[in-house]
């Protein structure tokens, strides 16, 4: 989590890691009527897609049914297991507006601290308590790993997943930084658009406006000018 957000007494949703244990499930028929949704959508890095946000105000907002932490399992009869988030955010882009579809959804069980045990055996190694300034992130594949905290890649991030909204309608942090991952040691604009090629962000088939606008926003965060 972000220990300035935890000093300064501003927990928010997107600080916390959630355990999914699978619940109800449930399908929701609903007609989309803007070209966004409003859903952000996240994975394990082990084929499972999640809500991770809803924007307020949007489709998905005024439909109470469909909650953050659900589980997306299948959409229109399309198994969406074994899928990545952003696979599943483009399925979602791409039906038509004004058209009809079902959404599977399963819900997680909500038992909240109750099966959690008391700390009084809770023994600390304070060696491995590290910094504070990390975020964990799970890759694709499920493994882990600690990045230090980085400004600049922050501002840039923030940016890219500004430009995909404007876009796409997709906002999602994940594949903002793996759209800035694929930047790193990258000295222009035609390697990095190489380098989306060759990812499994290929899949998005970016156009190449799209691409120089994200290269723009890696730049401008290279040289703080989003600071």
């Amino acid at each position: 989590m972000d220990m300035r957000k935890l000093l300064g007494g501003q927990i928010g949703l997107e600080d916390f890691i959630f355990a999914h244990k699978k619940g109800t499930p449930k399908e929701v028929e609903l007609q989309k009527t803007e070209d966004a949704l409003g859903l952000t959508i996240t994975d394990n890095g082990a084929g499972y897609a999640f809500i991770k946000r809803i924007k307020e105000g949007s489709v998905i907002h005024n439909i109470p049914h469909i909650q953050v932490g659900d589980h997306i399992e299948r959409l229109d009869g399309v198994n969406m297991i074994g899928k990545r988030h952003f696979e599943v955010a483009k399925f979602l882009k791409d039906i038509p507006k004004g058209t009809t579809f079902v959404m599977r959804l399963v819900e997680p069980l909500k038992t909240g601290f109750s099966s959690i045990a008391p700390k009084s055996n809770f023994k600390s190694n304070k060696k491995g308590y590290g910094n504070g300034k990390g975020t964990l992130r799970f890759k694709a594949g499920g493994n882990a790993e600690i990045q230090e905290q980085d400004d600049v890649m922050d501002a840039g991030v923030e940016k890219i997943n500004a430009i995909l909204e404007t876009f796409l309608g997709i906002n999602d942090s994940d594949l903002a930084t793996q759209i800035w991952e694929c930047a790193v040691d990258k000295s222009n604009s035609m390697d990095f658009a190489e380098a989306i090629d060759n990812s499994d962000l290929e899949a998005f088939g970016f156009s190449d406006d799209l691409i120089i606008e994200l290269w723009g926003a890696v730049t401008d965060a290279r040289d703080g000018r989003l600071q």
